[in-house]
């Protein structure tokens, strides 16, 4: 490798095993070297820059930059300082100036494919469309025999948005081939698919379905060419044709419901038209014997006498097959009041006539049948589900079920889901540790119980379970593997579990571990921007990179941003919880508290907190396995240790709401369509002051919302509510911004308006809504603090027969929040859902 200063030949030598060192993670060895050339060539700028790359790997940033800007010092002109300092950069996330210092490397190696290869990957990385177009075509330009290199410039086309330019350059590319590809070659056809999406997207369809026809013979990925000629036909209008190539699809995969429905649209079925679409499906349910989806399908459309007679052949099928989760398939009919009490009156039908048979003798005399322990499974889930929920009935069917079969998995995991809708989350997580020690082998029983046990916080139980199926010798126990496999069900989880504990340093934890699982993802596409172009997967490289576009707005993510933008406002409305020792309800106690008091608390809390940090490492310490001690680490591998594990630091944080909005940024940019997200964004903002973006998420609430969502009426009083009591010295960033502010709210709700009269009104007028209930309830505590103790409104909703048991839960969790003696609401509570443990007992 030839360097700006040269080397002594020996030296040299010695400088390329320091590449080799690097290459192969032998960092101590590769240091060692860089010291022996420094010996002699104590300026060497190019040695300088490796021995700060190797000393970066070692954990040793702040170190190994101030190396690096040595090296430039030393060495100005030279393509590998630069690089260097570009790949330090990288490793700090630094996009933006690393991709100076590349360029700048390239100044002085312009053909240097190792630095065009890593300024393209950070390119297409910050979707630098037009820089990643001119860097790929440099590539091209340098090694023109690689086809990876084409493919590139063309994928950076089609990204740029210029479609005609990226078929132009596959075109070229087919050119330089001369058609001499053996048919084997799966890379070049999937390019060839890929030069047809290009043809497809432009909008020309006539000629993408010519292209089409031209590869199918030799084309191997056949599913792939039937569908796109079937999609393509059918939007130019060749029904017929499109008929036959979904016909040809649906004898290939009669299972997939999407080719029905092109199917019906391809023999022009009109949506109303149902009786017509009725006989492809029955066709197919003769010609497919064991198919589901010709079956399954009509019982969304057919009504009456039709619905009846399908029904009953598909589910005493299913049943006596003895198919588990055949509820499961029809539960979505339950939306439909007239098909819900058909199924119940038939799956009824077949239990009672098994009654009556057993009653008469009518056995086999080989013990229960298959039929009537599915019956009595179906009944039970029928009677749990939540429009027909009676948990007498649900647990009766299921201990007849269990008399029968006492060993079946299915009718204890059942069980256990019974008491969890009942409100018993101890005894459902009882249940299905029960159902799992029946089947030790089964990870996805195990991971049920382990998430039935964080629903009634039992945390440490909890891992034990996980702990079964995780590597426990891995670097932070069974916790740690989670971690590392990104278990993300598990952390969120958690990370709830010690929300609804108030244990915040915790949750926070977990949720800043969910971020962190995120920013993975979004750094593991650097794998694959090369990695695809090598193996050819183009077009699955294209879906990538659309779905890490809108990762952001997974649910996990949005599921996890409101978690923590909720412990972020827990935090910033009472600072005590940032020592993870006040219990629910105490926030009214504390706001009650004098100044001596709260210093007293804040001073015990830190004082348990403290206590509660050492028993946790302490019990981390004793769990330690043996084999953590002797394993073996590679050479110069830094082990990464976590200097906040409990979170303590995060809880602690001075500006909590400015911590949320880093939460909320994402969640808004991504996910602006979910009241949700609008609604966690006027929580923080309105506690921030920043007025005029709390006047954006209500705006944006009350377009996503009903006129008469509980949630959107709250934010409009509490906003005009502030704004009504602003100081007159309150900070504006220019003058016209208050009147500005003034003006917008008064278009939602006039100054003049008496706001304790509006939300009076509200609630008479919603007094049947548990939901509306609460919301006026806490829009009346912050305009009259004084009526807080006047609940009978909320003891009211429990006389209603719709309400649930998750809504008496809230109303519950509301009079926790004012202070008011609840054990009147729990008595009356607790005789409306008898089995719920939270109204029973100390809070």
């Amino acid at each position: 490798m030839p360097t700006s200063q040269p080397l002594a030949s020996k030296d040299a030598s010695l400088f390329r095993q320091v590449l080799k060192c690097y290459e192969q993670k032998q960092y101590k060895k590769g240091l060692k070297t860089c010291e022996q050339i420094l010996r002699k060539n104590p300026k060497h700028g190019e040695t300088l820059a490796m021995k700060g790359l190797i000393t970066n790997s070692l954990g040793k940033t702040e170190e190994a930059f101030a190396i690096a800007k040595d090296a430039l010092r030393q060495d100005m002109k030279s393509h590998v300082c630069w690089h260097v300092y570009g790949l330090l950069y990288r490793s700090e996330k630094n996009f933006e100036e690393s991709i100076k210092a590349y360029k700048m490397a390239l100044r002085f190696e312009p053909d240097s494919q190792q630095i065009l290869r890593d300024l393209a990957l950070l390119q297409i990385q910050m979707r630098n469309y037009d820089g990643y177009v001119e860097t790929r075509k440099s590539i091209l330009q340098t090694r023109p025999q690689l086809r990876q290199n084409w493919t590139a410039v063309a994928i950076a086309y089609h990204l740029a948005g210029q479609l005609d330019e990226a078929e132009k350059v596959l075109i070229k590319y087919e050119e330089t081939i001369q058609g001499n590809v053996p048919k084997w070659d799966i890379e070049h056809w999937e390019t060839a698919l890929y030069k047809n999406r290009i043809i497809a997207d432009s909008g020309d369809i006539g000629r993408a379905l010519e292209h089409l026809e031209s590869m199918a013979k030799n084309c191997l990925d056949k599913v792939a060419l039937l569908e796109l000629r079937a999609e393509y036909l059918l939007k130019l209008g060749r029904k017929e044709e499109a008929q036959q190539a979904y016909r040809i699809l649906l004898d290939r995969n009669p299972e997939r419901r999407d080719y029905y429905a092109e199917l019906e649209k391809a023999m022009g079925i009109a949506p109303k038209n149902r009786h017509e679409a009725k006989a492809i499906y029955d066709e197919y349910a003769n010609k497919f014997e064991r198919s589901d989806a010709p079956r399954r399908i009509p019982l969304d459309f057919l009504e009456g006498d039709e619905f009846r007679e399908a029904a009953n052949a598909y589910l005493s099928a299913k049943l006596k097959k003895g198919v588990p989760s055949t509820f499961a398939n029809i539960k979505a009919l339950y939306a439909d009041d007239a098909k819900r009490q058909t199924i119940f009156e038939l799956v009824n039908s077949y239990n009672e006539a098994q009654e009556q048979g057993k009653e008469n003798g009518e056995t086999n005399g080989s013990g229960p049948s298959q039929f009537r322990l599915w019956t009595l499974y179906f009944l039970a889930q029928h009677y749990d589900h939540y429009r027909t929920r009676n948990m007498d009935k649900a647990l009766e069917c299921l201990n007849k079920a269990l008399k029968l079969a006492p060993n079946t998995v299915e009718f204890h995991m059942t069980t256990a889901r019974v008491y969890k809708h009942a409100g018993d989350l101890q005894k459902a997580a009882q249940k299905m540790d029960e159902a799992r020690i029946l089947d030790k082998s089964d990870r996805y029983i195990n991971t049920k119980t382990a998430k039935y046990q964080l629903r009634n916080d039992q945390n440490e139980d909890a891992l034990k379970t996980m702990s079964l199926f995780t590597r426990n010798e891995a670097n932070g126990g069974p916790l740690g593997d989670l971690l590392e496999m990104q278990c993300v069900w598990y952390v969120a989880e958690d990370a709830e579990s010690y929300m609804r504990q108030n244990l915040l340093s915790l949750a926070l934890k977990r949720y800043q571990s969910l971020w962190e699982i995120f920013e993975v993802w979004t750094e593991d596409q650097f794998d694959f921007h090369s990695f695809s172009l090598r193996k050819g997967q183009i077009r699955a490289y294209i879906d990538m990179l659309k779905w890490e576009d809108s990762l952001r707005s997974h649910p996990m993510f949005v599921r996890a941003a409101l978690g923590a933008i909720g412990a972020y406002i827990k935090l910033a409305d009472m600072p005590c919880l940032a020592q993870g020792a006040l219990a629910n309800g105490d926030a009214a106690r504390y706001e009650k508290m004098t100044d001596a008091e709260r210093k007293r608390a804040l001073k015990k809390a830190k004082k348990d907190a403290q206590k509660a940090q050492e028993r946790a490492a302490a019990l981390a310490a004793a769990k330690k396995d043996d084999k953590n001690k002797n394993a073996q680490v590679a050479e110069g591998e830094v082990k990464k240790e976590d200097p906040d594990p409990h979170g303590i630091a995060l809880a602690r944080t001075e500006t909590p709401l400015e911590e949320a909005a880093k939460w909320l940024k994402p969640l808004l940019e991504m996910s602006p369509e979910r009241l949700e997200a609008q609604i966690a964004g006027f929580e923080v903002q309105i506690r921030r002051r920043q007025w005029t973006l709390a006047l954006n998420c209500l705006n944006k609430a009350r377009e996503l919302a009903t006129p008469e969502d509980p949630r959107v009426h709250e934010m409009v009083v509490r906003l005009r509510h502030a704004v009504n009591t602003l100081p007159a010295e309150e900070e504006f960033k220019a003058p016209e911004t208050r009147e500005a502010l003034l003006e917008e709210v008064e278009k939602i709700l006039s100054k003049d308006t008496e706001l304790s009269a509006y939300n009076d009104e509200f609630l008479e007028k919603n007094k049947d809504s548990a939901a509306h209930v609460r919301s006026a309830l806490r829009i009346r505590s912050v305009l009259k603090p004084e009526a807080k103790k006047d609940m009978s409104p909320l003891l009211s909703v429990l006389d209603i027969e719709s309400t649930t048991l998750d809504e008496a839960n809230e109303g519950l969790k509301l009079l926790y929040s004012f202070g008011v003696d609840e054990n009147g609401y729990k008595t009356k509570a607790a005789a409306k859902f008898p089995l719920a443990k939270v109204f029973k007992g100390a809070k």
